[in-house]
C-alpha cells in the first residue's frame, strides 16, 4: 500500500488516480466573459448575447429563500444561462460592501438565489441580440439582501 496522505484508492488494473482533473481553471465561458470583463470599459459591446429571464420556482415557504433572499422575476442580457445567473448576482450587494462576514467564501455572490436552481430558473426569451448590453433589462433586484454587523 502506497503512504501518501490522499484519500484516493486504487482498485484493480486501471491508471493511478491523482485525483485531479483535465478541466483547467478560468476556462469556462462564465470565467473567460468575467475576465474580459474585468478588461474592458463598461460600455463596450458589439458582442452578440441572449435575453433571459429568471423566474423563481421554490415555493414561498421553501427554506432555501431564508438564506437567499428572492427578487421576483428579472430579465438580463448575457451571453449563456449560466453568464444570466452570473449577471443577475453581480447586481446584489456583496458583503464586502458592508460590515458583515461571508458564511462559505471571500464572497457571498455565491450565495445568490439567482445562482440556485432549486430557487431560480432560467429561460431563454431571445436570441443572438446585439443592440443590448451585458446586465440586467428589468427587474428590481434589491441590495439589503446582506444584513450589517450589529454592535451590542
Amino acid at each position: 500500500m502506497e503512504s501518501d496522505m490522499s484519500n484516493v484508492s486504487r482498485t484493480g488494473k486501471e491508471e493511478i488516480n491523482n485525483a485531479t482533473s483535465q478541466t483547467t481553471f478560468g476556462k469556462s465561458v462564465e470565467s473567460q466573459a468575467q475576465i474580459q470583463d474585468a478588461q474592458a470599459s463598461p460600455h463596450a459591446g458589439g458582442e452578440m448575447l441572449n435575453i433571459y429571464r429568471l423566474e423563481p420556482i421554490a415555493a414561498p415557504d421553501d427554506p432555501r429563500w431564508d438564506n437567499s433572499p428572492g427578487h421576483g422575476t428579472v430579465v438580463v442580457a448575457a451571453r449563456t444561462a449560466g453568464d444570466a445567473r452570473i449577471v443577475a448576482a453581480a447586481r446584489e450587494l456583496d458583503f464586502m460592501e458592508v460590515d458583515a462576514a461571508p458564511a462559505e467564501d471571500v464572497t457571498t455572490v455565491n450565495a445568490s438565489a439567482f445562482r440556485d436552481d432549486k430557487l431560480y430558473t432560467v429561460i431563454e426569451i431571445e436570441r443572438h441580440r446585439g443592440d443590448v448590453t451585458r446586465g440586467v433589462l428589468d427587474g428590481a433586484i434589491a441590495v439589503d439582501t446582506i444584513r450589517p454587523v450589529q454592535s451590542d
